[in-house]
């Protein structure tokens, strides 16, 4: 079976970096005003309404994914330099590596035992 995962990540990392440059920015704005302008044209009518929804709907829709994509590959990176920077600290608890795949009872467990260490560090001179 082919997996379309490396294509798609090469086309999530170039859509990422190619809309978050001011020239797409630019571009989209240069768009509805082109569409901003035809309006006369088409007498503001349904149909050249219906453009610009469907487009920007289209456009949008894509983009949630493009987003959920760097997002998830960002913040799975930031884990990975996290766990490292914790395996090879020596006063660190490598039971605290990969946290992120634990159950919510034990993230709690170690979110309280570490707001009670921060509030007794508070209180301590």
């Amino acid at each position: 079976m082919v997996s379309i995962a490396p294509a798609f990540n090469r086309l999530a990392k170039f859509a990422a970096r190619f809309t978050a440059r001011p020239a797409c920015f630019v571009l989209a704005t240069l768009v509805i005003l082109a569409w901003l302008v035809s309006g006369p044209f088409f007498h503001y009518s349904d149909t050249w309404q219906l453009v610009i929804n469907t487009g920007t709907t289209i456009i949008t829709f894509l983009m949630v994914f493009l987003i959920q994509n760097t997002q998830a590959r960002d913040t799975e990176a930031m884990q990975i330099k996290l766990d490292e920077l914790i395996r090879v600290t020596e006063a660190a608890s490598n039971a605290l590596l990969d946290l992120e795949e634990l159950d919510e009872q034990t993230l709690d467990r170690y979110r309280d035992g570490y707001q009670l260490l921060a509030r007794q560090s508070r209180t301590t001179p």
